[in-house]
């Protein structure tokens, strides 16, 4: 591995919260519009932001955590101010009469512009989230090594 960096943006996207997962995907279809490559790790909560909203899990514990913590972008709220899912009701239509994309549209946008997408294989065993609990447009699943791998060729990496 050289020390030279390249025209890279890794984003570790730790947050399952709505705000911080606009901001990461503002943050990278910006990077790729830049012609920056763009590589985005879900790690935890963030994985969340890359599954398709279905039930996930085998066990006792890892069922009443898919139920708890259902993943899609549709159920995703702010970090603040939720209110029983009226926060995240109330964003909505706050960014649609702004004319500011909804997450999904960000997510669909940073898909296009070629934004990998890359899910944490320890977090996705441990919360018991399989592969095809994910979107399509996820690249791979990887370890920490891969991640810190892309991070160390990049000018920017950030943790959201």
């Amino acid at each position: 591995m050289t020390d030279e960096k390249k025209n890279k943006v890794t984003l570790i996207m730790f947050s399952g919260d709505l705000d911080k997962a606009l901001a990461g995907f503002v943050i990278a279809t910006g990077a790729a519009a830049m012609g920056k490559e763009v590589t985005m790790f879900f790690t935890f909560w963030g994985l969340k932001i890359i599954q398709k909203g279905g039930p996930t899990g085998t066990s006792l514990f890892g069922k009443m955590l898919g139920f708890m913590n259902r993943g899609g972008v549709d159920r995703v709220g702010p970090s603040r101010l939720n209110m029983g899912g009226m926060g995240r009701w109330m964003f909505k239509k706050m960014m649609k009469s702004k004319n500011v994309a909804q997450l999904g549209e960000l997510r669909d946008m940073a898909l296009d512009l070629g934004v990998k997408m890359l899910g944490c294989t320890m977090s996705m065993d441990v919360m018991e989230i399989g592969r095809g609990d994910l979107i399509d447009g996820v690249s791979d699943c990887v370890g920490v090594a891969a991640m810190l791998g892309e991070a160390a060729e990049s000018e920017t990496t950030l943790f959201i």
